[in-house]
């Protein structure tokens, strides 16, 4: 028995690497992990995996989640938004006409699952029977506690001694961050097969579109899906059409019993793709039991402690993976360090 929970959801890892794990299926990103991806670096060229992080534009992807708000710093005598193109020979108090020096700083206001991002082991968690008592409880990967653990405005987090009314006390990406979540990345290209329509991908597509591309997978390596997403989100240039945003390219079939099933065999530490959730944020379906609204979040984040990458730009190091006949490569992709965040935008780094 560990201290947070009796039992544990069925076929879920939790307590696999440790009472107090936080990082999940990323403990499979070892050293020897780390130089096999770097045993796929042949040519020493980079792909940035971002998107610019105020793509897509707007709020039609999701109305909860604002493009970024730049503005410079307040000035040293407290006057806010102008400590921009500063010269240090006119400042009052601290400056000197002697000094050369001119000055720019800058704040951002952003939201963290925005554009290119990952999502962490706190972002999704289920209501379970833990305990064991009969009774479910709001839990997270790893037996985590909503209110305890995670703490937000309705549980009185103001004494967090941090600032914030939410927080992750566990689970956020900080950990990730210390990590350094580097190893082999593998690319499925979908969008080559499939082309930009939208619709869904089960496990028997997946597996047919891997063995005609030579795709292999294997326990620890990050798997990344390009769909094509990103690419028709970088073209609308900021300006994404409300009901194309909801329809474009593919998307893992998340009702497929036997693709879950392949995920969680597959022993990938993450999975990745350049659309908004992986899977398709489909709304209301008519299956009257208790269930997730979001399966392949649910099994991933949930019970097996694996990251989802979204949003991320993958069009280019597709394109030059199909040209040299190859699907590898080195990852390297670190969330912000930032304690308590259940969401990070990065800019991923793939060596090949």
């Amino acid at each position: 028995m560990t201290k947070r929970w009796k039992h544990r959801p069925d076929g879920s890892t939790w307590g696999d690497w440790g009472d107090d794990d936080e990082l999940g299926r990323i403990n499979l990103l070892t050293p020897e992990k780390v130089l096999e991806g770097v045993r796929e670096v042949e040519a020493g060229i980079s792909f940035s995996l971002s998107l610019p992080l105020d793509f897509p534009g707007g709020t039609a992807l999701n109305q909860r989640r604002h493009p970024p708000r730049l503005a410079p710093t307040e000035d040293m005598d407290g006057t806010p938004d102008t400590f921009f193109n500063v010269h240090m020979s006119e400042m009052p108090d601290y400056g000197d006409p002697k000094y050369v020096d001119v000055w720019a700083d800058d704040v951002v206001t952003l939201s963290l699952q925005y554009s290119t991002q990952w999502d962490s082991l706190a972002h999704v968690g289920a209501e379970f029977d833990a305990d064991g008592d009969g009774v479910d409880e709001a839990v997270y990967y790893n037996g985590y506690r909503a209110g305890v653990d995670l703490v937000g405005p309705s549980d009185d987090a103001a004494g967090d001694g941090v600032g914030h009314r939410s927080f992750a006390h566990h689970l956020g990406l900080e950990h990730m961050a210390a990590h350094g979540v580097q190893g082999r990345g593998v690319l499925v290209d979908l969008a080559h097969h499939l082309g930009h329509d939208w619709q869904a991908v089960d496990r028997a597509t997946l597996e047919e579109i891997m063995a005609a591309d030579g795709v292999t997978v294997e326990p620890g390596d990050m798997l990344l899906l390009h769909t094509g997403f990103a690419t028709e989100i970088l073209a609308m240039d900021r300006d994404p059409d409300p009901r194309k945003i909801h329809t474009l390219c593919s998307y893992l079939d998340a009702r497929d019993d036997s693709l879950l099933e392949w995920i969680t065999d597959s022993q990938i530490s993450a999975l990745v793709a350049d659309n908004y959730a992986v899977e398709a944020t489909l709304g209301k379906d008519r299956d009257p039991s208790r269930h997730s609204f979001l399966p392949i979040h649910h099994l991933c984040l949930f019970k097996l402690g694996i990251p989802l990458g979204e949003l991320w730009y993958l069009h280019d190091l597709a394109a030059w993976l199909r040209e040299h006949n190859r699907s590898r490569f080195l990852l390297t992709a670190p969330p912000l360090r930032l304690p308590g965040i259940v969401g990070s935008p990065l800019t991923p780094v793939a060596t090949v």
